[in-house]
């Protein structure tokens, strides 16, 4: 199967080709260049930007499923719905639940093999080895020490699907966990934690390489410990999450982020909910309900509980918040994810020989047509 991309602005990975084509055979990039003619399906761009597709690296549900449902159908249905935002490729997040809810959805994940809609990269264990005074919307009933034995079970069970494991390094004591998770190419990313700085620059020396929905359940910045806020901001080995939605994390903190972090350090994520896409209403996270109103997920005492937000959304809104340029949204919502999962050979920039995860959008990031393995979705 042959798909002639035409007419269309290229973003390759430091070039941006004017008017120009993309061939696609049998779901990989086969040319990219002046070429108007092909002998299989032809999608004319009409002058429109073709870039690389969006990587979400947190996402617990959308469209009414939620990966705890642990079911291959609530992972299908998340897979189809964030199409439709760009989004080409996902790592589905657990909550802290009981642990048998947890091993049902790696079994799941390391079985599964979709052939329609986002790929599934991986697993991402959002707890339960966090901090239970940052608890967030994390069930405090089920959180755990940090517990080595656990971990490997649950790599086998997963088939080594386990990509990212979001724990409070503190809690580690003596590092054993992050050591495994070092060791097995995991990647350790500290959320839901009560560090300061100088926990967090520990936590880096051994290995932990990521921020956690960074500002959200952490210690923010104060003049006698930048927490863990100002060590993100500081140590240069940390790639951050941002849940660009403007109700996380206000505006001025997103200008501060971008600005003190950069482009080449943040990732762009969701940390969508299962109303995403989906009516008002009271929905299920983690066994709790969560009240959705007007674009904020919330439980009983006010606490977040994940978010509505797309990934076009939050590419517009750092573009409005912080200025940032076209080339930065890409490199946070597609190449660094790209490079922190360690898919960046076969995803996240527009390259002959990798998977043709593609978007066709115009200049504010409105999807016309999502590109997946080849596969158009309009």
């Amino acid at each position: 199967m042959k798909t002639l991309i035409k007419n269309v602005n290229v973003y390759t990975e430091y070039h941006v080709l004017r008017n120009s084509s993309l061939l696609i055979e049998k779901g990989i990039i086969k040319r990219i260049g002046h070429q108007h003619t092909s002998d299989g399906e032809v999608v004319d761009g009409e002058g429109l930007n073709l870039i690389p597709g969006f990587i979400d690296g947190h996402i617990h549900g959308a469209g009414g499923a939620d990966v705890m449902d642990g079911t291959p159908e609530a992972i299908k249905q998340i897979a189809q719905t964030v199409l439709k935002e760009g989004v080409t490729s996902f790592v589905p997040t657990t909550i802290t639940s009981e642990h048998q809810e947890i091993e049902r959805v790696l079994d799941i994940v390391g079985e599964l093999n979709l052939k329609q809609g986002a790929e599934v990269l991986g697993l991402h264990i959002e707890g339960p080895f966090v901090e239970i005074k940052k608890a967030g919307a994390q069930p405090k009933e089920y959180i755990v020490k940090p517990n080595v034995n656990m971990m490997k079970r649950w790599v086998g069970k997963s088939k080594d699907m386990i990509k990212t494991v979001t724990m409070a390094p503190e809690l580690d004591m003596d590092g054993e966990l992050i050591q495994y998770l070092v060791d097995k190419g995991i990647i350790a990313s500290a959320g839901h934690t009560d560090a300061g700085s100088r926990e967090i620059k520990l936590a880096v020396e051994r290995g932990v390489r990521q921020m956690t929905h960074l500002c959200n359940a952490m210690n923010g910045i104060h003049h006698r410990d930048v927490g863990a806020v100002g060590a993100a901001m500081l140590l240069p080995d940390l790639k951050s999450e941002i849940i660009a939605d403007r109700i996380h994390v206000t505006d001025d903190m997103l200008r501060l982020i971008y600005q003190t972090i950069g482009p080449d350090r943040i990732l762009l994520i969701t940390d969508a909910m299962r109303a995403k896409g989906q009516p008002d209403g009271t929905y299920k996270l983690g066994g709790q309900d969560v009240t959705v109103k007007q674009g904020k997920a919330i439980l009983s005492d006010g606490t977040l509980a994940g978010s509505l937000l797309t990934m076009d959304q939050a590419a517009r809104n750092m573009v409005k918040v912080t200025g940032a340029s076209f080339r930065d949204i890409i490199q946070m919502a597609s190449v660094n994810p790209a490079k922190q999962l360690g898919v960046f050979n076969r995803k996240g920039s527009i390259e002959v020989g990798k998977d043709a995860d593609l978007l066709l959008v115009d200049s504010n990031f409105h999807i016309q047509k999502t590109i997946c393995r080849g596969v158009v979705y309009d």
